[in-house]
This record gives C-alpha cells, sequence and structure tokens, in this order.
C-alpha cells in the first residue's frame, strides 16, 4: 500500500526531554504523535532526510545495520547526551536505494559510521518510540539548489508503492536569531506563502518551491536554508498528491509561525 510523505518540524535540540518545554512544545508534541495513526499500514521501513546531515559533491546513505546516536547539539542537560533510540538500519535497503539513486544519475557514496542525529532521533521517537521500524538516512547537498532536491524527491518516489515513509525533517521558518517576537511577522508572511504555494497543483508548487526566495520575508525566515531543503525532497517525492497542514501554530518559540505538511 503506498505511503504517505512526510515535512515535519523536528524542533529545537533534544526538546521532549527537557521537562521545562513541556508546554511550548505540547502541539508539535502531538502532530508527531499521531503520525502513525494517519498512515495506511504500519511502514516496512522508513526513509529519513534530515536537515542536519549535509554533503558536499555528493549524497551520502546510512549503510549499517544499527546506527549509533549523533548528540549533534549543545549546552544541554547530561542526561540529553544518553538518549538511545535503538531503530534498526537495513543495509541492503540502503543498497537498493543507492542504485536506483545512481540510475538518476545522482552521486551517492555509503556511509558506515554515521548516527542519527536529532532531525531524526528526536522526532522518530515520538512518532514511533518502540524503535522497531528500519530507519535509513540520506543526505542533503550542500548546494541547496532546490531543482536538485525536488528532482531527488522524484527518484524516490517509487519507495513509497513498496511501503517505505518518506520523512524530510526540518523547520518551515529557521532563523536562530528571530526565534523572538521579531520574528513574529516575517515567519506568519513566509508561512502564509508556503502554505498557498503547497495547495497548488504539482507543477505549480514545484516551481514555486524552487524560486523560493521571491517569497515575502524568505530570506528572513531562512538566512541558511538548510532546514527548508528537505521540504524540496519532500514535494518531488510526493508527485501528484494534494497537501494537508498536520502541524500548524503561530506562536511558538517566542512568538514564530510554524507549520509541517502531509502528502498523499
Amino acid at each position: 500500500m503506498k505511503q504517505a510523505v512526510y515535512f515535519i518540524s523536528h524542533g529545537g535540540g533534544p526538546w521532549p526531554w527537557i521537562e521545562q518545554w513541556a508546554e511550548d512544545y505540547a502541539g508539535l508534541r502531538q502532530s508527531l504523535e499521531h503520525i502513525a495513526t494517519e498512515l495506511p499500514e504500519k511502514p516496512k521501513a522508513i526513509l529519513m532526510i534530515s536537515a542536519h546531515w549535509i554533503t558536499q559533491g555528493h549524497l551520502a546513505i546510512m549503510h549499517q545495520p544499527q546506527p549509533k546516536m549523533l548528540y549533534d547539539y549543545y549546552g544541554f542537560p547530561e542526561h540529553t547526551y544518553h538518549i538511545q533510540y535503538p531503530a534498526p538500519s537495513d543495509p541492503l535497503l540502503a543498497e537498493y536505494i543507492q542504485n536506483k539513486l545512481e540510475q538518476a544519475h545522482f552521486s551517492v557514496i555509503k556511509d558506515t559510521e554515521r548516527g542519527f542525529d536529532h532531525g531524526a532521533f528526536v522526532p522518530l521517537a515520538l512518532a514511533f518510540p518502540d524503535a522497531n521500524i528500519p530507519v535509513i538516512q540520506l543526505s542533503i547537498e550542500r548546494h541547496f539548489d532546490p531543482a536538485y532536491h525536488i528532482r531527488l524527491g522524484e527518484a524516490l518516489a517509487s519507495l513509497r508503492e513498496e511501503g517505505i515513509l518518506i520523512i524530510a525533517s526540518g523547520l518551515s521558518f529557521h532563523n536562530m536569531r528571530l526565534f523572538n517576537a521579531h520574528g513574529t511577522q516575517p515567519s506568519k508572511e513566509f508561512d502564509q506563502w508556503l502554505r498557498n504555494a503547497l495547495s497548488q497543483e504539482s507543477n505549480d508548487r514545484k516551481e514555486a518551491l524552487i524560486h523560493w526566495e521571491t517569497a515575502p520575508s524568505a530570506r528572513i525566515a531562512h538566512a541558511t536554508e538548510d532546514h527548508l531543503i528537505p521540504l524540496m525532497v519532500a514535494i518531488g517525492a510526493a508527485g501528484n498528491d494534494m497537501v494537508e497542514i498536520n502541524y500548524h501554530e503561530d506562536n511558538v518559540m517566542g512568538g514564530v509561525t510554524v507549520s509541517s505538511f502531509k502528502f498523499g
């Protein structure tokens, strides 16, 4: 049965394990915990594209049976550096995906050391707490070319027919200096544009996202677009599927507007 595609917010650092942040992140937690109930069936595997794995000159794919943890955040309580998400990976599936991408003329290398970064294990720990579904991570390319990443999603789209859930993990607003009242208006403007763009027909929304920098407050919302680029992969993989907003708040992280999306 054909699986869905998501572009989700993974939030700040190891937030689910920070008690004083529980109220601030209640809406995001609820949306992530609800993902499993929205799917047509339990995924055979999960392909995760995280904003926190960026490679240059090639893509990289996780290629080991039991990934380690990568605590890629700083200054948090000691217990957050002992979090475990013991989901297995699937080297055979990773090789299958690599071959598929190489046939589509992408340069891909195997990475046998990479662990789950917080863009992956944080949302997965809430969405699939049993950690019993194989997870494979795939990097994004440092040139951040929207058309390239849309084409990457298109090359991955057929995996959905094989029961593989594709999750792109980033954030619809990501300006570390403006998670405050100064980010309220630009985040609202960009989020409204983004929701309108994604509600269009497939070709129109791809065209809009290729030219995302022309959107209102675009470069304020994403001074660096690493957290937006996973969305390009998601819309490529989504094909003609219509978008649903599966998470939206307009007063989080100091007063900003954020959204997450489901396709299919």
